[in-house]
């Protein structure tokens, strides 16, 4: 039963990943960007070009880092669905500049004095970091069942 179970855990990662030979199933274009507008004058204690959203502190810092965890689950699925696709530089390439153009636009628009970036790159990490722990946790598990399998016969 480990070994179905184990074996229907891969099959759904190989079913999207790119195969030589076979026609991609899956191809997901994923485009975050700050979507808030920002301060056209300075009047009324704000400055030019600072989010008018961030006023509003704690709803700010919720949308700010959800944005910057779906911006980060879209780079760890994109990444792992193309591995070994011809053109994975590429992808890279591209997952890359969109990373800088997000990280870029955040510090324009963000004023200095509220946001404190170690969340951001905490909630960036978050994605990548519970993959990780999952992973280790699942290879824990075939380990232990392949040891009760083992002792069994």
């Amino acid at each position: 039963m480990a070994e179905r179970s184990k074996n229907k855990r891969k099959s759904w990662f190989r079913y999207f990943q790119y195969d030589e030979g076979t026609e991609s199933r899956a191809m997901p274009a994923t485009r975050r960007q700050p979507s808030w507008g920002v301060w056209q004058d300075n009047e009324n204690g704000h400055r030019a070009g600072m989010a008018i959203y961030s006023s509003q502190t704690r709803e700010f810092y919720i949308f700010l880092i959800s944005n910057t965890v779906a911006l980060s689950t879209s780079i760890l699925i994109l990444i792992s669905l193309t591995y070994r696709f011809p053109f994975h530089f590429e992808i890279m390439l591209a997952t890359a500049s969109m990373v800088v153009t997000y990280a870029s636009a955040i510090f324009a628009v963000t004023p200095d004095d509220l946001v404190k970036f170690r969340y951001i790159l905490a909630a960036a990490a978050a994605p990548f970091a519970i993959r990780c722990l999952l992973q280790m946790w699942n290879e824990m598990k075939e380990k232990e069942t392949d040891g009760e399998v083992g002792q069994g016969v």
